[in-house]
């Protein structure tokens, strides 16, 4: 019912509080600037692996979103029942607790517009994935409460706060704002919903493999294993930052 609620207040919302955007004629294309002309040269150049630097940093978007979405994914199927075997909480205040991260989670979204003025894209992404990927790793080395370990409920609170509250709504949501404005004037569409079924697909796979790992193996290595893949990501964002940001201007 709660669910069901919530679907009929969003489309009343769309309905009511948003305005539809039609498409229109185009004008006739005036001549480029020189500065567009050598973002447009610099886009199209090859890159060692055959495709334009253009397609190159489409595909690390897509990517960046595979893996963000995918670790935050894991982390939800795993988190509550981490949070009853490591933790000794039961699931209504594990929860709880979440729910409450994820309402600094939008307070962090509502804020993007100010910490736009003072960060860039890329420096948003690699401080939000780094936070994020502390967080996770800082669940890693706890033992379980059946093993005799006393596991402070302030430590899971930091870690939810720094996965939920800002590592995730940041870094995530400038990866969205990164890759629509190296799309820029082209037709966005088809684009987006590539991207938007890179991150659904991430959602169901990396949870699913997951839970083989944390039935053969533990969660602990599932942890790990998520943040070397947020670390990696970050490492590509460092490096490709000069092109991401060239052809994001």
């Amino acid at each position: 019912y709660f669910m069901a609620s919530l679907c009929v207040v969003t489309l009343f919302l769309l309905l009511t509080g948003f305005q539809a955007r039609y498409r229109t004629t185009p004008s006739a294309k005036g001549k480029k600037s020189q500065r567009r002309m050598e973002q447009d040269e610099f886009a199209n150049r090859k890159t060692l692996f055959g495709i334009t630097v253009y397609n190159a940093c489409l595909l690390g978007c897509m990517l960046l979103n595979v893996s963000t979405k995918g670790s935050i994914g894991s982390f939800e199927t795993m988190g509550i029942s981490f949070a009853e075997s490591h933790f000794g909480l039961s699931a209504a205040v594990a929860g709880t607790i979440v729910s409450i991260n994820g309402m600094v989670g939008v307070a962090s979204l509502l804020s993007m517009s100010f910490l736009g003025r003072l960060l860039t894209d890329i420096q948003m992404i690699i401080g939000g994935i780094t936070v994020c990927a502390v967080g996770i790793i800082s669940f890693a080395s706890l033992q379980s409460v059946e093993n005799g370990a006393q596991n402070s409920i302030v430590h899971y609170c930091v870690g939810i706060f720094m996965i939920y509250g800002i590592g995730y709504p940041i870094g995530h949501t400038a990866v969205i704002g990164l890759f629509s404005k190296v799309v820029g004037r082209r037709p966005q569409g088809t684009l987006q919903g590539w991207f938007a079924s890179a991150g659904s697909l991430a959602r169901i796979i990396f949870p699913v493999t997951s839970g083989y790992i944390a039935q053969y193996d533990d969660i602990t290595t599932v942890f790990i294993i998520l943040f070397v893949v947020l670390v990696i990501s970050n490492i590509f964002v460092a490096m490709s930052s000069r092109t991401l940001n060239a052809l994001s201007q």
